[in-house]
C-alpha cells in the first residue's frame, strides 16, 4: 500500500513542490493550506493520490480534523510535513508589530507543535517520520530578527523530538534551506534555491533505510 504525507502550508513553494514530489515517488498526500482555489487546482494537476484539505494551521482542531481526513481517505498516515510558515513586513523589536509578532508565533511555532499533536498518535502507528521546515535563519544570529528566533526554536524542537521519537521507532527531520525562490518573499529570488531542491530534501530523508535517522538537510545556494 503506498504510503501517505501530510503536509501544511501545501498550496505553494516548498509544500507543492513536496507534494508533487512526493506523489511522482508513490506516496499519497493530505495537503493543508489557507487557500482553497491553490490546493484544488495543484489536487487537480495530482489526481487521486492527493486530498485538498482547506484550513489554518494555526487552528489545533482544524489540523485534527485534517490528519483524521487524510486517514480516512488512505488508511494510514506514514510522514507529516509541519511545513507552514510566515515572515514579518516589520522588523525588530523597537520598530516590529507586535500584533505581527502573534500572527508569526501563532504559525512558527503553534503551528508546528500542532502539526506535531495532530500527526504523532498516527505517526505512532506507523513507526513514522515527522518533519519540520526550519531556516538558515535558525542556525545563525541575526540583528533584532524575530523571525529568526522563532526559527530557533523550530530546529531545537525538531532535536528535542528526535529524542523522544526514538523512544517508539519514528524519526524526526530539520529541513533547514536557505534563501528560496517562493512567494514568501515579495521579489523573486532567480539566483537562490527553488523549492523542488527542499523537496528533493524532503524526499531523501523520508526514503532512507528505516534503521537511519536524518536528523538535519541543510540546504545552501551556491550564489
Amino acid at each position: 500500500m503506498p504510503k501517505t504525507l501530510f503536509i501544511t502550508g501545501a498550496s505553494t513553494g516548498i509544500g507543492a513542490a513536496t507534494a508533487r514530489a512526493a506523489v511522482k515517488a508513490g506516496w499519497n498526500v493530505g495537503l493543508m493550506a489557507r487557500s482553497a482555489d491553490k490546493l484544488d487546482t495543484l489536487t487537480a494537476e495530482l489526481g487521486e493520490a492527493a486530498l485538498a484539505l482547506p484550513g489554518d494551521a494555526t487552528d489545533l482542531a482544524a489540523q485534527q480534523d485534517a490528519v483524521r481526513r487524510t486517514v480516512d481517505r488512505f488508511g494510514t498516515l506514514d510522514a507529516a510535513f509541519a511545513n507552514a510558515g510566515t515572515g514579518l513586513d516589520k522588523p525588530g523589536t523597537e520598530g516590529g508589530d507586535p500584533e505581527e509578532w502573534r500572527k508569526l508565533i501563532d504559525l512558527n511555532v503553534m503551528g508546528v507543535l500542532y502539526t506535531a499533536r495532530a500527526a504523532l498518535p498516527e505517526l505512532r502507528k506507523t513507526r513514522g517520520h515527522l518533519l519540520l521546515t526550519g531556516s538558515a535563519a535558525g542556525r545563525n544570529h541575526i540583528k533584532g530578527s524575530i523571525y529568526s528566533a522563532s526559527k530557533w526554536f523550530v530546529h531545537g524542537y525538531a532535536g528535542n523530538m528526535s529524542e523522544e521519537m526514538r523512544d517508539w521507532g519514528g524519526r524526526c527531520t530539520l529541513i533547514s534551506p536557505g534563501m528560496v525562490d517562493t512567494p514568501f518573499f515579495d521579489e523573486a529570488k532567480p539566483d537562490k534555491l527553488k523549492p523542488e531542491d527542499i523537496a528533493g530534501a524532503v524526499i531523501f530523508a523520508l526514503t532512507q533505510d528505516p534503521r537511519t535517522e536524518v536528523r538535519e538537510v541543510h540546504v545552501m545556494p551556491t550564489g
